[in-house]
């Protein structure tokens, strides 16, 4: 009763925020984010308490974190050797998903705490297909409606198997990071990477890039 509850009130507050916009003759894209959030709200409240957190002590890992690379969105090499001495989130990112609003408070992490943590998203369409844009209209829709301005990788796979970015090969072996078979649940799974390049934390996509136990890490 009480999450029907909630639901029901998310909903009230949705469509009135929508009325709100529709009095102000909003355009498409206007009613789409409201919407969006409106989604994000209710997703986050009914699936935060079941929401998997891992945690483990550092280990040295097998494989080097710092030996890893990629290709960012604009097609320029990346060598994560370049992390060293910060933290760093890694996130598989997704712009039709409800979790998608995420990306503000990713936007928000790096602005706060860019100085101590690296926020890294990984475009991927493995849930659902809901990564359906080229990487030129990912990063136009990031910065259009989050001002997104982290890193980007290029679109890539996540989830085990031939195709699995080798940065989610690292993360998700045992034998390459010391601990961690969890791949990514859904869309904007979180992995929390310490200064020395040991795999610390996974987090579920209900938990927020803002919440106070990836914030205390971070903080030291």
């Amino acid at each position: 009763m009480f999450k029907w509850g909630i639901l029901v009130m998310l909903l009230f507050l949705g469509l009135w925020s929508w009325g709100k916009l529709l009095i102000k003759e909003p355009t498409t894209d206007s009613l789409m984010q409201s919407g969006k959030k409106m989604v994000y709200s209710i997703l986050s409240r009914l699936n935060r308490k079941k929401a998997v957190r891992l945690s483990h002590a550092p280990v040295q890992p097998p494989v080097s974190f710092y030996g890893l690379k990629g290709v960012l969105n604009d097609g320029a090499n990346f060598s994560f050797a370049s992390l060293k001495g910060k933290y760093v989130l890694l996130v598989n990112t997704a712009s039709g998903c409800g979790y998608t609003p995420q990306y503000a408070e990713l936007q928000e992490l790096h602005q706060r705490y860019g100085k101590q943590v690296e926020v890294i998203g990984f475009p991927s369409g493995d849930f659902k297909n809901q990564e359906k844009a080229t990487d030129a209209e990912i990063i136009q829709f990031c910065k259009k409606n989050y001002g997104v301005s982290f890193r980007l990788m290029q679109k890539s796979h996540v989830l085990p198997g031939a195709q699995q970015h080798s940065v989610y090969e690292w993360l998700t072996d045992p034998a390459k990071n010391g601990w961690n078979k969890k791949a990514p649940s859904w869309n904007f799974g979180k992995y929390l990477i310490d200064k020395e390049g040991r795999l610390l934390q996974y987090y579920d996509p209900a938990v927020s890039p803002l919440d106070e136990a990836i914030l205390k890490t971070i903080k030291g």
